[in-house]
């Protein structure tokens, strides 16, 4: 499932975790090393055409560790201080590499990152937001592919 068929399916969930990315340039991602072990490192996103994007330089160890293991996590970045505005957004998922030129080129055209650059799209396994609602409540919300969205709130 890519980005535009989550927002279609949560559309409100969807929006704020695009606020959530879009209030601050550099995120942290999660991949799988060789051996297993995680690796995070930080990253810029895009959400252009209906697609969650992630471009990288080339043999990036992020990028290595994606062409070998597509899982990954990503974490918006909090911000400044404790109030995480809008809350903490993750997104799970598998990244694909986008070798078609013509889309690559769409890509250049809208962002323009230095080249050459690995780009990658994504399929979502999981979206979840978490927040403190009324300074009383720490409010989660957790959406996975054919699920409807779960909301839990506890004291």
């Amino acid at each position: 499932m890519n980005w535009a068929a989550f927002t279609a399916a949560e559309p409100d969930l969807a929006r704020t975790a695009e606020e959530r990315f879009g209030a601050f340039t550099h995120h942290v991602l999660a991949t799988l090393r060789k051996d297993g072990s995680p690796r995070t490192t930080g990253l810029e996103v895009r959400f252009l055409n209906g697609e969650l994007w992630f471009g990288m330089m080339p043999d990036s160890l992020k990028a290595l560790d994606l062409r070998r293991d597509p899982r990954f996590a990503l974490q918006a970045n909090p911000g400044e201080g404790q109030s995480m505005g809008g809350g903490d957004v993750r997104i799970a998922g598998r990244a694909i590499e986008v070798e078609d030129p013509k889309l690559k080129a769409a890509y250049t055209e809208e962002v323009e990152p230095p080249e050459p650059f690995h780009l990658f799209r994504t399929e979502l396994t999981e979206v979840v937001r978490t927040y403190v609602e009324d300074d009383k409540y720490l409010v989660v919300q957790a959406w996975q592919p054919g699920r409807p969205l779960r909301t839990i709130k506890r004291t």
